[in-house]
């Protein structure tokens, strides 16, 4: 996000959105430290093989996305500047994944500026999924064990081993069910490469709760965020709520009909 005090911006490229999120302390409530009965790097490599297979899954879903970012005063009090995107992400008769926006009132910010940047972190970052294919690119860190809502989770610090230029990364705590070995939660920041261009942006830490979805699979449900951001012009208190809803798997139905065939002595005339 950039600040801007003196103009407005059409953000026509949100139609795109994917995810947000929610921010609280960073300190763990209950963590317990507890020796895991597997050797962390064998309850991450279980995991990694958990989210590949949740990362496939969830392509073959349909779901509502509503997506809500709200600029306040650093009391918490509404300003009135906000930016709703409500949008059904479907297939269409191709199979091919769509998005279908349901409401999208124009917006009204006007202190800060939605960029490219946070249309990636809220459909890559803010439903943060770690898998066998991204996990050698992140430190973890074995933390214990801490109860969230009925489940008991592992819990790990995560953190990038390098930085590439135009990559973006997740830094923080992941939340990992310890029955199913899927992670339920986050919460954390992007990190990326600080450059001239993007050195007065600002991004809000988030935290993400997943939901059991069809017994099987933990998908996100809702992220949010709610972070004081420092500009050089100033503070600016944004909030962030993004709702992942209607789950429902996608199953094209091909409906082929076979006729018996027709013998010469039974076609018309007009057939022969």
């Amino acid at each position: 996000m950039h600040r801007d005090r003196f103009r407005k911006v059409l953000l026509v490229f949100l139609s795109c959105l994917a995810g947000s999120s929610f921010a609280q302390s960073e300190k763990s409530n209950g963590l317990r430290k507890e020796n895991p009965p597997l050797p962390p790097e064998e309850i991450i490599r279980k995991f990694a093989d958990k989210e590949e297979e949740f990362r496939k899954a969830r392509e073959h879903y349909i779901y509502r996305q509503d997506v809500r970012i709200e600029v306040l005063e650093l009391g918490g009090r509404r300003t009135g500047e906000e930016y709703v995107m409500v949008s059904d992400i479907l297939f269409d008769d191709k199979g091919r994944r769509v998005e279908k926006v349901v409401k999208a009132p124009p917006s009204t910010l006007r202190s800060i500026i939605l960029m490219p940047e946070d249309i990636q972190d809220i459909q890559n970052i803010y439903p943060f999924v770690l898998t066998t294919s991204s996990i050698s690119r992140y430190n973890l860190n074995y933390l214990g064990k801490e109860q969230v809502d009925e489940l008991d989770t592992y819990v790990f610090d995560v953190n990038p081993k390098s930085i590439d230029r135009d990559e973006r990364y997740f830094e923080g705590k992941i939340w990992v069910d310890d029955q199913d070995l899927q992670i339920v939660k986050t919460y954390g920041k992007t990190v990326y490469q600080i450059t001239k261009k993007n050195r007065d942006a600002r991004f809000p830490r988030f935290e993400t709760y997943r939901q059991n979805i069809d017994g099987k699979y933990w998908f996100p449900a809702y992220t949010k965020a709610d972070d004081v951001l420092q500009f050089p012009s100033g503070n600016i208190r944004v909030r962030e709520i993004v709702k992942y809803e209607n789950y429902k798997r996608f199953e094209a139905e091909v409906k082929i009909t076979v006729g018996d065939e027709v013998s010469p002595s039974e076609k018309k005339p007009s057939e022969k």
